[in-house]
């Protein structure tokens, strides 16, 4: 079994988390997932639906997955020590490291992703890659896998970040598997990214 953060904080998008977790957390016991968050309060999201939260940063970063969804608001955690601190720690420790939309910049805000290629959300990749202004900033790209860490654009490209970092894990077939299971059609192309373009971004 292997042992999965998923950071959450008041204002994460809806499918930034859930999409991913629906794919992570479909092969039973495989991946054990804990919700960690600042505080055990339940955490809202956009949409303001409350999360339960397992465990507080304060509880340790020893975990062999770490997950981080996107949001506005990831850019205000990225500005709080504690949570910033947790994540140097947890990345450190993780075998994989996961992100989604603003998520990858709310990483980069913390150095981890210095001198790695990266992505994120195209519709605001212009005003939020400057926060992480020594990471390779990929414009085209669902996600990007460099090393430990898988990166992906917004929202919905992160179930096929997550059904790529299954496919890593466990092998093609458990993803495919979970694709179907899902009737999801995975975009197995990482360089496959339509929204890039319509972003003016190449």
């Amino acid at each position: 079994m292997k042992t999965l953060a998923v950071l959450v904080f008041p204002g994460f998008q809806t499918l930034d988390l859930f999409g991913p977790l629906e794919m992570l957390g479909g092969i039973g016991d495989e991946i054990k997932i804990t919700i960690v968050a600042e505080t055990l309060e339940p955490v809202a999201s956009v949409h303001g639906q409350g999360l339960l939260v397992d465990k507080t940063v304060a509880d340790g970063s020893d975990y062999d997955l770490l997950f981080i969804p996107g949001g506005d608001t990831a850019l205000v955690a990225g500005e709080n020590k504690a949570i910033t601190d947790w994540i140097v720690a947890t990345a450190g420790r993780a075998e994989l490291v996961m992100t989604v939309c603003t998520g990858s910049v709310l990483l980069a805000m913390t150095g981890v992703l210095d001198g790695r290629k990266a992505t994120t959300n195209k519709q605001d990749f212009i005003q939020t890659v400057p926060l992480g202004p020594r990471v390779d900033w990929v414009r085209q790209a669902r996600w990007v896998e460099d090393g430990k860490f898988f990166t992906s654009s917004g929202v919905s490209a992160g179930m096929d970040m997550a059904l790529a970092a299954l496919a890593r894990l466990f092998g093609k077939q458990v993803a495919d598997d979970m694709a179907h299971g899902t009737e999801y059609e995975w975009h197995e192309d990482a360089a496959w990214d339509p929204f890039a373009k319509r972003a003016g971004l190449v």
